[in-house]
């Protein structure tokens, strides 16, 4: 009888509890738990769509399996004009662009492929959780781990704090370029207490354990020389490195420094966290409407947001922040750079469909590939109707979409893009289609040629170009193009990055590394 009272006890008390929670708020209700097949059914049933066409396997042994044949893959060989506007008068002029193709173009993306930001956005303050002194390698940095707090005061039930690590040249005369990258926040060599307060930690927990089981106090006897928290490891490096250094080292080593924001603490990378994060507290926990912002647009809302950060730190040159990405980042990376013009330049890997590869290409991943429940979270939900077999408006495919690749890319126009690439051989997936990477590249130059910027200087047409070989530069211009040796990373990429940057931007390191 006791445990059951017992169990009455926290039955009632949980009750009470939860009735005060704010997710039993009436004006508020608590978000939506879908999963993501629920999510994707969910904007599926808005659309109209009955069902979809299953996306190409990557096993090439299977029967539904990816084209790789370039006989094959140009079924839509005619890309959207990228200057000519929608009512048939072609683009000649700057302020044509500025004033009236892009936005076009930008509107076409929000509504159909990426999806819109909505104009009430909660407001983020940024906190520096840590400000310490730390080396990487032989550089002395002072590295800051920050958290964005983002105002869930119209929406308490969910909360966003955005994670984002800011690493600069300690001995550096003035405020440096930073590059951003999409990935973990963390300090690269959190500082260490002394020798002399580390003993004195140690001491103070050996009393504690000690105090707490008496027993221990033989085991310590035994092993005087033992310490619950050993010194760390030196960080210097102990000879010639094998290889590059790391992309940090090779930025700082250059005068650089470097931002580390985390995608998932901004967004969820799945459908079911579309109810959650900053996407799931601007809609209030409820599930998003077609057009609605995916998650390569949260990120780079969220990148955006750590902007605002940065041009308020003296450290930095806040006109020469670069955005990098790679993979589904390197989709953000394109998506940040083409939709904040202050994002100065870009490094733009392995982005594959949805960032730089063309839709319109019949190589590799798919439009399907990116409609199914898998990967739609990426994308606005109108993106589901061009994978579309059965719906209420007929049926859809990849010439439907109104954009393609080359356009995003030429958003980015005239600031310096870099888009690079590895081989399949070592990774860097066929499935990605770097030749049809290739071609947006090409057919995005114009843009940059109107806008006074450099192209890939290629004279032939984007239908015929072909890709050049590896490890060849493409790098004289403003839209710049490399495929190195490596595989599903630009890491390669890194040491021809930095110069071709510093050109692009003007600058030469102030920095006295010892």
């Amino acid at each position: 009888m006791k445990k059951v009272g017992f169990l009455l006890f926290v039955l009632t008390i949980s009750t009470a509890l939860a009735q005060h929670t704010p997710s039993a708020d009436k004006k508020n209700p608590a978000p939506v738990s879908f999963t993501t097949e629920q999510d994707h059914q969910n904007m599926m049933q808005q659309l109209g769509i009955k069902s979809l066409r299953p996306g190409p396997s990557g096993d090439e042994t299977a029967p539904n399996h990816a084209n790789y044949d370039e006989a094959l893959a140009n079924p839509y060989p005619n890309l959207p004009e990228v200057l000519t506007l929608k009512n048939g008068k072609k683009v000649t002029t700057p302020e044509q662009w500025w004033k009236q193709r892009r936005p076009e173009i930008i509107e076409d993306f929000e509504k159909e492929v990426v999806g819109r930001v909505p104009k009430q956005v909660p407001k983020v303050n940024w906190k520096v959780l840590i400000n310490e002194r730390e080396m990487v390698g032989w550089t002395p940095v002072i590295a800051k781990q920050l958290v964005g707090q983002v105002d869930n005061s119209e929406y308490p039930q969910l909360e966003v704090n955005m994670a984002m690590t800011v690493v600069t040249p300690a001995n550096a005369k003035g405020p440096v370029p930073v590059l951003m990258m999409f990935s973990r926040s963390a300090l690269p060599a959190p500082a260490q207490p002394s020798k002399e307060s580390l003993e004195k930690i140690n001491n103070a927990l050996k009393d504690l354990l000690v105090k707490n089981d008496p027993s221990l106090k033989a085991i310590f006897e035994q092993f005087p020389a033992y310490t619950p928290i050993p010194a760390a490891p030196t960080t210097f490096p102990m000879g010639a490195p094998v290889g590059d250094p790391p992309t940090p080292n090779q930025l700082l080593a250059a005068g650089w420094g470097y931002v580390l924001i985390e995608p998932g603490s901004i967004q969820a990378d799945n459908g079911a966290g579309l109810t959650k994060g900053i996407i799931g507290l601007v809609n209030k926990g409820q599930p998003r409407k077609p057009d609605d912002w995916g998650a390569l647009r949260a990120w780079a809302w969220g990148a955006s947001r750590g902007l605002d950060y940065l041009e308020t730190d003296p450290a930095v040159d806040a006109k020469r922040v670069g955005i990098e990405g790679v993979s589904r980042y390197g989709k953000a990376a394109l998506v940040t750079q083409a939709f904040d013009q202050r994002f100065a330049l870009g490094l733009i890997g392995s982005a594959g469909e949805g960032g730089t590869k063309l839709h319109r290409r019949n190589f590799g991943e798919a439009v399907e590939s990116l409609t199914g429940s898998g990967e739609y979270h990426w994308m606005a939900g109108n993106f589901l109707k061009y994978g579309a077999s059965q719906a209420t408006f007929g049926s859809k495919n990849a010439h439907d979409i109104p954009v393609d690749a080359h356009q995003l890319i030429a958003l980015c126009a005239p600031r310096p893009t870099f888009i690079s690439y590895g081989i399949p051989e070592k990774g860097d997936s066929k499935w990605l289609d770097q030749q049809g990477s290739y071609m947006a590249t090409v057919a995005a130059g114009p843009v940059f040629k109107l806008l006074g910027a450099r192209d890939l200087g290629v004279t032939e047409s984007y239908k015929t170009a072909k890709m050049p070989g590896v490890n060849v530069d493409m790098l004289e211009g403003e839209l710049a193009w490399r495929q190195h040796d490596g595989g599903h990373t630009d890491a390669p990429n890194i040491k021809y990055f930095i110069p071709w940057a510093n050109k692009m931007i003007g600058y030469k390191s102030l920095t006295a590394n010892r």
